[in-house]
Order: C-alpha cells, then sequence, then structure tokens
C-alpha cells in the first residue's frame, strides 16, 4: 500500500510543479515590468533636468544649490556624540550634610560656581569688579567642598538656592549662597 502512495504523491507534485513555474514566470515578468517603468521614469527626469540646465540654467545651478544646502543643514546638525547635560536631583540635599560645588551646565572643569550674598542676585548686574558681602569668595572653583546650612524656595519650587558654608581654602568658613543645582 506504500508503494501505491508514492505514485500518486509523485504525480501531485508533478502536477504542482507547472503551476508553481507559471507562478514564477509571472512573478519575473511583473519585475521585468517594474524595472522598465523605473528606467522609464528616472531617464525622463533625467531628460527633463537636462533641458532645464538649457533652458533656464538660473534656476537649475540654484536648485542644486538649495538640495547642496539643505543637505550640509541635515549633516551639521546631527547631533553629536557630546554628552547630554545631566538632569541633577536637588531633591536629595540636606541641611547639615557636606557636599562640593559642581556647575553641572559647563563643560569647562576650570569653570567657577558663582557665590552671592542674596539668593536671587546670582547675575542682577556685573560686580567684577566690586567686592560683596562675600568679599574675593564670590567665584569657587569646582569641587570645593561645601555644608549645605539651609535653602531658599523661589520661582515655585523647593530648594531652588542653598545656603552653604565653604570648608577649605582661603574662604574657609565664609557663607554664601549658590543655586542648589551648584551643590553636588
Amino acid at each position: 500500500m506504500s508503494e501505491d502512495n508514492q505514485p500518486e504523491t509523485n504525480q501531485a507534485a508533478e502536477n504542482e510543479n507547472p503551476q508553481n513555474q507559471a507562478a514564477e514566470n509571472k512573478n519575473s515578468q511583473d519585475q521585468v515590468d517594474n524595472t522598465s517603468e523605473i528606467q522609464e521614469i528616472s531617464g525622463n527626469a533625467l531628460s527633463n533636468a537636462l533641458a532645464l540646465k538649457d533652458n533656464n540654467p538660473k534656476l537649475f545651478y540654484g536648485a542644486i544649490g538649495a538640495i547642496t544646502l539643505i543637505i550640509l543643514v541635515l549633516i551639521s546638525s546631527g547631533g553629536g556624540n557630546d554628552e547630554a547635560l545631566k538632569n541633577v536631583d536637588i531633591s536629595r540635599l540636606s541641611a547639615g550634610q557636606k557636599y562640593s560645588l559642581k556647575s553641572p551646565n559647563s563643560a569647562d572643569p576650570a569653570a567657577k560656581v558663582r557665590l552671592v550674598s542674596v539668593p536671587g542676585s546670582t547675575e542682577a548686574y556685573d560686580d567684577t569688579e566690586e567686592a560683596d558681602r562675600v568679599g574675593n569668595c564670590k567665584h569657587m572653583p569646582q569641587g570645593t567642598p561645601v555644608e549645605v546650612l539651609g535653602f531658599q524656595d523661589a520661582y515655585g519650587k523647593e530648594k531652588t538656592f542653598s545656603q552653604v558654608k565653604i570648608l577649605e581654602g582661603e574662604c574657609k568658613d565664609q557663607t554664601a549662597w549658590t543655586l542648589s543645582i551648584n551643590v553636588q
């Protein structure tokens, strides 16, 4: 009985084979038609562009310049691998704890952190030549150890400003205010 089933299976495979071949022939014919359509469209576009070059060269070269400019803008504004600014969590700060000064908005490690005598007066005017109540201690290097003494809310946010006591250096034991994001 198994011998009888084998010829039937072979006959069924042979019957399907011409159908598969016809389907494959139809697919290859569709691909040829699509390829010829694409060639026709690209040929028409190329001939139209060359005709535009001959008839109106200012428009032709202006269009090339505009396309080039758009490509250059897209390439140059592509981001980069610069590290994104880190979000600083100021809710973790607590009075009496020791931290260090660090400006998260600066990529320069030699940048100074601004300290002021009154919270909120961070850059009201340029006082680089005047000494305020903090004296020479209004621009501290990053990494300066400080102790947080208290906080001031502003702009509808808690702990916007921190009152700090400087723990080392020529400004040791002086107090001043800074933005809480500068205390890390």
